[in-house]
């Protein structure tokens, strides 16, 4: 950390500082953390709103039983997410929505309206965990996936279908097809 004197003749901070953390924030570490951050990051925002102070001995002795318990909560959770996405891997979402004879939906399927009839059927699933690159504007199957966790996901499979369709006229060109291949069979023998 080095020091230089500004103009108003008071110490300034530039570089890097050491702060223990209050809370847990992501991307930067859990309650009890020792992290080293820019200074003007510490001084600006950090600081001021309680998230981390500067850690002394003291400091750190007061945040040790509920580090402790915030890592026991933190293990609670995870093996909780593991449960919810074990039971989501491989779950069907099925939307109904407008769309033209083409296949083109009027409007889009965003994660919003995927985690809603993910939640209608039970799973416990937060709008953000749907990972959708961009809305979905064609009728059609996607295999989109879940994010639980840094490392926890499921893959979900959803089916749009234009309103007043069911998810079956998505499969009759595929059956069509399959009657066509076995008519010309039994034709030619």
């Amino acid at each position: 950390m080095m020091q230089k004197q500004g103009i108003s003749g008071k110490m300034r901070y530039s570089g890097s500082v050491k702060v223990l953390l209050c809370e847990d924030i992501t991307e930067l570490g859990w309650l009890g953390d020792v992290v080293e951050v820019n200074a003007g990051y510490a001084r600006n925002y950090l600081l001021p709103q309680g998230l981390a102070v500067i850690p002394t001995e003291a400091n750190l002795r007061s945040l040790v039983d509920e580090k402790a318990r915030r890592a026991e909560q933190r293990k609670l959770d995870i093996e909780r997410l593991k449960k919810i996405a074990a039971a989501v891997e491989g779950a069907e979402v099925v939307i109904a929505t407008k769309a033209n004879k083409q296949g083109v939906l009027f409007g889009s399927v965003g994660k919003e309206e995927i985690a809603k009839n993910l939640r209608e059927q039970g799973f416990e699933v937060a709008d953000e965990m749907v990972q959708l690159p961009e809305k979905i504007k064609q009728v059609g199957s996607y295999s989109i996936t879940v994010k639980f966790g840094p490392d926890l996901t499921a893959a979900v499979n959803v089916v749009v279908v234009a309103a007043g369709a069911d998810v079956e006229s998505l499969k009759e060109p595929e059956q069509q097809s399959n009657k066509q291949q076995e008519n010309q069979k039994w034709e030619s023998s």
